[in-house]
């Protein structure tokens, strides 16, 4: 297996990206409204990540797209010191080799330099693995959405003081 490279996204990206999440989420029967399944946005992730304080992370295993993970300020939530975790997904042939983390890890790091004091994100139960890996990363469960991710269709909340 080749070795996984990280790199920023690039317009060239979108469709891959969201044929990715799109396949995630039907895999683990989360396509649901109110979820990057069913965000319009989910098909233009390069134009998302171009503002300040924002970048998304492509990893690429032998020269194709295998997933990512980006940070971006969480709307809504006033001061922007608290960032998002977003969009962390990976194709099934990836997974178990630590892509995921090494991702989340980047995503982490880049918040603390951005100036961001927390990391909040929103997911699904169905994505039992992805919840493992972020309690692993020390992040505690809220009792309630945070901001205005638009993505009501997310049931669990969580947040790490970075």
């Amino acid at each position: 297996m080749s070795t996984v490279q990280f790199r920023s996204i690039e317009p060239a990206d979108n469709p891959a990206l969201a044929h990715i999440i799109r396949s995630v989420l039907i895999e683990h029967n989360a396509a649901k409204q109110g979820t990057a399944f069913s965000d319009p946005e989910t098909d233009f992730i390069y134009e998302q990540y171009q503002s300040p304080g924002a970048h998304y992370f492509v990893a690429v295993v032998g020269g194709q797209v295998a997933g990512g993970a980006g940070i971006n300020v969480l709307q809504g939530e006033g001061d922007g010191k608290v960032c998002e975790l977003q969009k962390v997904f990976l194709l099934p042939t990836y997974r178990g080799m630590g892509i995921a983390r090494q991702a989340i890890e980047r995503c982490l790091a880049f918040a603390k330099a951005q100036g961001y004091t927390h990391c909040y994100l929103e997911t699904l139960p169905e994505l039992a693995n992805a919840i493992g890996i972020y309690e692993k990363f020390g992040f505690a469960y809220l009792p309630g959405p945070m901001g205005n991710t638009g993505h009501n269709g997310c049931d669990i909340w969580m947040i790490k003081e970075l």
